[in-house]
């Protein structure tokens, strides 16, 4: 069978793929952007159209600096914060500045599979630290640091992709203690942690900024308003802000996404950005509990954690090999993501990956009806 073009952009009509991972169309927010973009091009300022100031215009710092101190509940520096274009694009300049080719890096067994793939550009080596219901799993951590001397742990601690799971405060608190003074960095990757729905996480870990200079908070609007904005965020202590504002990439081509700011910040000044994070929580919690519902009824013989926030479901076929299962799903028009592709290892080869942000109810539950034929049909 010829293996059809499925991908972050790219799903046959008809065809209801629920491993895919990004916002529904219908939730992006066009006509607040549209608000928004008009109230920068009303006011004449033509400086966001020059090259940018390198650590991101201070108006629109100072905003999100706003926004972001209502919702963690914590005092957040404008100075403290760094514009990027994405998570993915602060990583990949994370590796460039803070790694070389063979370096070692942590990351959670399972974890989002593209960050992987940025990892590996990098030629660092991935060494796996399991996860359990709470998180990271921290017993034996220090031996392990001490035998592959990381330079970076990568963690997503709130509403982990692909696990759904968070990392309780206790164990964040112990694992900023065992990597302090030791030269290692801890990337937090926080997309998630404003889409809580049923359960309110731990402060993240932007709160430990202002004490802890090896700690960097990474977040993005792509989850919260529009991921083709390409812009997001970095919060770190003075020292790792101003080495990635020096750093060639900047000093050549200026901050990221000025134009971009712009247009948003008017948005994240108005309240409008909070408004738009309320109704999605609404909504996404709507389907959180529809794809419950279908995994009971369809499914019946599966194995999972019901997630209190995020975008995904992992979920466990005993004795099942997904990546076969994901190919022989799409005769049933259904996609999903194998456990495999989470894993730096290749392990996890029985789970598999469902996303509930992309599809509403109604569809949410014919592709789990879908997938549930699969499975009787083999």
């Amino acid at each position: 069978m010829t293996h059809m073009k499925i991908d972050q952009i790219n799903t046959p009509p008809g065809f209801i793929d629920l491993g895919r991972g990004d916002p529904d169309h219908a939730l992006l927010p066009l006509e607040a952007l549209h608000l928004s973009a008009g109230s920068y091009f009303a006011s004449g300022d033509r400086r966001p159209l020059q090259y940018g100031t390198e650590q991101g215009d201070g108006y629109f710092r100072r905003e999100l600096a706003g926004f972001l101190s209502r919702s963690y509940g914590l005092r957040v520096d404008p100075e403290s914060l760094f514009i990027t274009a994405g998570v993915s694009s602060a990583l990949d300049l994370i590796c460039t500045l803070y790694t070389q080719n063979g370096d070692v890096i942590f990351v959670e067994e399972p974890t989002y599979f593209l960050a992987l793939r940025i990892f590996q550009d990098h030629g660092l080596k991935i060494v796996p630290i399991s996860i359990d219901q709470d998180g990271l799993i921290l017993e034996g951590l220090e031996e392990k640091i001490n035998r592959y001397q990381p330079k970076l742990i990568y963690i997503i601690p709130t509403f982990q992709n692909p696990s759904g799971r968070t990392l309780e405060r206790q164990r964040r608190d112990l694992l900023i203690e065992l990597t302090r003074n030791r030269d290692i960095l801890i990337l937090a990757d926080e997309v998630y942690h404003l889409l809580a729905y049923t359960q309110s996480p731990p402060s993240p870990f932007a709160a430990y900024v202002g004490q802890e200079q090896h700690v960097l908070s990474l977040n993005s609007f792509s989850k919260i308003l529009a991921p083709g904005l390409r812009l997001g965020w970095l919060q770190a202590g003075p020292a790792i802000i101003q080495r990635l504002a020096g750093c060639g990439l900047l000093d050549s081509g200026g901050g990221m996404n000025p134009i971009t700011s712009a247009l948003v910040r008017d948005l994240v000044a108005s309240g409008g950005l909070e408004e738009n994070i309320r109704k999605l929580c609404v909504v996404y919690a709507s389907r959180l509990d529809a794809m419950g519902r279908a995994l009971y009824r369809y499914l019946p013989s599966a194995v999972w954690s019901r997630p209190q926030g995020g975008f995904f479901w992992w979920i466990r076929l005993p004795g099942m090999d997904t990546v076969e299962l994901r190919r022989v799903a799409e005769n049933f028009q259904v996609g999903l993501r194998q456990g495999s592709l989470f894993s730096s290892q290749q392990g996890m080869q029985d789970y598999l990956r469902l996303s509930f942000s992309y599809y509403d109810v109604i569809q949410i539950e014919k592709g789990l009806q879908r997938l549930g034929e699969c499975l009787q049909s083999n």
